[in-house]
């Protein structure tokens, strides 16, 4: 057994031939200079967006105050130096006070100026000028594995940030409206209630993404809107307060077709959309469609599934005749129809 001294001294040690006496000035292992560049990057990053970031809180005196007592909130960010900024439908659809508060402290009201629940996106507008705002970057551009940076007020915590990488490119999610928003990037920079609205940022700044959507109870699995969505949305917003796009009137659900009826009439796909409901005054019930219709194509296009139907039917369709190929029971028919605009969606 080796005795141990009462008393030890830094003098007594005696260090390995070979090692050198001092160490302060020992270079980095390669891991940590690598771990230093990651730092550093992401906090540049967060010193020249987070002033463009604010938490919002919302009130509605109706059915949104029912389901959350006290209002909403979430998060969103400066677009522009005039007060314009973006955030999630979802966080300020239907609400009758919006306030944005900003990074130096200021509480301002906030007015909606358009609201798009088929994308998730809305713009809104605070008074003043020469605001912190952030550029948006071309999201076709994002390569997963790169850093993605998430900022917002998740469960209420402002100016918080997390980060990541992007984890996966062309996703999709559905709607309140039920259509699906195409082009989400997966990433798993940690999002909570109230991270909603927030941006996805790269290590130069720009936003990549608008963050929307975790999967419970899943972690590590976030989604946010592409910026080249979300930046062609602010745009028709600002300039209209909507996005137009056409409607026909049916709810609908995919279904198989007969394999005989594939062959007979050499279908391209295999699949239709089965005509559950059909709303009153509606182009497809001026054009005599009826429930049970399997719709298979429209304009020339096959239609395989209802989502198919949707990409088609955009602002360009309105007013414009079209042909709708439906199968009634085992007959083919051609049907003309005349897109209209698509009402807004209903609180």
């Amino acid at each position: 057994m080796v005795a141990i001294p009462r008393t030890f001294r830094v003098k007594d040690w005696a260090a390995p031939a070979g090692t050198p006496a001092d160490t302060a000035g020992r270079k980095p292992a390669a891991g940590a200079s690598l771990l230093d560049a990651y730092s550093e990057a992401v906090s540049r990053a967060v010193e020249q967006t987070h002033a463009a970031v604010v938490h919002l809180e919302t009130r509605d005196a109706g059915r949104r105050a029912a389901e959350a007592p006290g209002g909403g909130s979430g998060s969103g960010f400066f677009i522009s130096p005039d007060g314009y900024l973006m955030t999630n439908s979802h966080v300020v659809h239907g609400a009758d006070d919006i306030h944005a508060f900003l990074d130096d402290g200021r509480r301002l009201r906030a007015e909606l100026v358009g609201d798009d629940p088929d994308t998730d996106l809305a713009v809104l507008r605070v008074g003043g000028g020469d605001l912190a705002h952030l550029p948006f970057a071309d999201s076709d551009q994002v390569r997963p594995g790169q850093i993605a940076i998430a900022l917002g007020s998740p469960m209420g915590f402002q100016q918080t940030v997390t980060a990541g990488i992007v984890s996966g490119l062309g996703r999709s999610l559905r709607g309140v409206s039920g259509r699906l928003i195409d082009n989400i990037i997966q990433t798993d920079a940690a999002l909570n209630p109230g991270n909603s609205g927030g941006p996805l940022i790269n290590t130069r700044g720009e936003i990549i993404g608008v963050n929307t959507a975790i999967i419970r109870p899943a972690q590590g699995i976030c989604f946010a809107i592409a910026s080249n969505i979300a930046r062609w949305v602010a745009g028709w917003l600002i300039k209209d307060g909507h996005i137009r796009r056409s409607f026909i009137g049916v709810a609908g659900q995919n279904v198989p077709l007969l394999r005989t009826l594939v062959r007979h009439y050499r279908l391209s796909a295999a699949t239709g959309v089965l005509v559950a409901s059909i709303e009153a005054g509606s182009p497809a019930a001026a054009a005599q469609l009826q429930v049970g219709d399997i719709i298979i194509g429209f304009d020339g296009e096959p239609v395989a599934a209802i989502d198919a139907l949707h990409k088609q039917l955009t602002a360009e369709r309105i007013g414009r005749p079209a042909a709708l190929i439906v199968l009634r029971h085992t007959e083919r028919l051609t049907l003309p129809i005349t897109p209209q605009e698509s009402p807004p969606l209903r609180d």
